[in-house]
């Protein structure tokens, strides 16, 4: 009797799920890569304008640009082999920046700007300036035209034009006593009196970045120097900073004392010298704390030899609050909601900086972990995003 061949064995159930789930993730693969690529795709759409200017170390390509007055979005390109900063200055003002470029990496920066010539710098400070030119529009023209009365504006502009003389008097006052306690000798005391003048420098900070070159002088970190700490175009307070918090030593100290000194002074000076528009009040705040929330907040690099990064935040904060205050009257009938939550961000960010100050002052910044430079850092950004909505609820948006 011949023997009926058996039926071929079905493949195990294991296997058919196995092969069935293969398929799906091949199909859930292909559909990530589709919505990656169209994402892309829309992102490239979005930003199809930006222009792109590459860092070189000792120049920018190009070094000269024209584009049409109202947004603008340049890509900044790093290849250089040092972190450094892009600005666009009008005059001896700055009126956009990015810092800390770090190298091989770029960043983005949206402007709105208004017709006229600009100048840019590029990289290190000693590297060739470049130039803006910003042609006018219909549309800039319109806006002109359109601007609302500034009458309304006289009482917070002048207040705060006060706030300004009086900060920099404090400021003044503070590296008058730095200055003595170096010319004296004296390290620990100027050690305990850097805190105090470089917090009132911090208060005026968010206006005083506006003047470039003097700026600089005051405030510039060893980054953006050829020779970084060895430059002898580093001064200022961080000069200073390095010496009493790093070297722990006095020598040749002085002479970089006095120069701050007579800088600060001509800081004060030019402050209430410039002019002011009411856009600029919020917008220069603003970036004020969506620097803190981009990147001081994060590296701790701002005060990297003595780590008081914290009294620098929280002085910012004082100002930003003392702005919002000036310009209250303005919002509480037309912009209630928008002012309340201001309110509510200065109130949230304050009490991040108070959970951190003890009895004898501000936590040193290396001793904050990284949990809460995130929070600082969210925070700052909640800030930073409801003061930008201050110009549109008072009719300045697109100026």
């Amino acid at each position: 009797m011949t023997q009926q061949a058996s039926p071929p064995n079905s493949p195990p159930r294991a296997l058919r799920w196995a092969v069935a789930g293969s398929a799906l993730v091949m199909v859930a693969a292909g559909g990530l890569f589709y919505y990656a690529s169209q994402l892309a795709a829309s992102k490239r759409q979005a930003h199809m304008d930006e222009i792109t200017v590459t860092i070189h170390p000792h120049s920018c390509e190009p070094n000269a640009l024209s584009v049409p007055a109202g947004p603008a979005s340049f890509r900044i390109v790093n290849r250089s082999e040092r972190a450094v900063e892009w600005e666009i200055l009008d005059g001896v003002l700055v009126v956009e920046e990015r810092e800390n470029i770090a190298p091989g990496l770029s960043q983005l920066i949206n402007a709105r700007l208004q017709p006229g010539d600009y100048a840019i710098t590029c990289g290190l400070l000693s590297n060739p300036r470049g130039t803006l030119r910003v042609t006018p529009t219909a549309e800039s023209d319109a806006q002109a035209k359109a601007r609302p009365s500034m009458v309304a504006f006289i009482g917070p502009l002048s207040e705060f034009r006060v706030y300004l003389s009086a900060q920099g008097s404090a400021l003044i006052q503070a590296v008058t006593a730095l200055e003595q306690a170096i010319q004296a000798g004296d390290l620990a005391r100027a050690q305990a009196l850097y805190l105090p003048a470089r917090t009132a420098y911090q208060r005026l900070a968010p206006v005083a970045q506006r003047l470039g070159e003097l700026d600089n002088r005051i405030n510039a970190r060893a980054d953006y120097f050829e020779k970084r700490e060895q430059d002898p175009a580093f001064v200022g307070f961080h000069r200073l900073e390095y010496a009493l918090f790093q070297q722990r030593d006095l020598t040749g100290l002085a002479p970089i004392a006095e120069r701050l000194l007579s800088d600060v002074d001509s800081l004060k000076q030019q402050l209430l010298a410039q002019s002011l528009a009411p856009e600029q009040l919020v917008s220069l705040v603003a970036r004020n704390q969506r620097s803190i929330a981009e990147l001081r907040a994060g590296n701790g690099e701002e005060e990297r030899y003595s780590h008081s990064d914290l009294n620098g935040f929280a002085a910012n904060l004082e100002t930003a609050r003392k702005l919002v205050d000036l310009l209250r009257p303005l919002l509480a009938k037309p912009a209630a909601p928008l002012l309340e939550q201001i309110d509510g961000a200065l109130g949230a960010l304050d009490r991040q900086y108070g959970a951190l100050r003890g009895p004898d002052g501000y936590a040193s910044y290396d001793r904050v972990g990284a949990e809460q430079r995130k929070r600082i850092a969210d925070q700052a950004k909640v800030l930073a995003d409801a003061l930008d909505g201050i110009d549109p609820a008072l009719g300045l948006s697109g100026l």
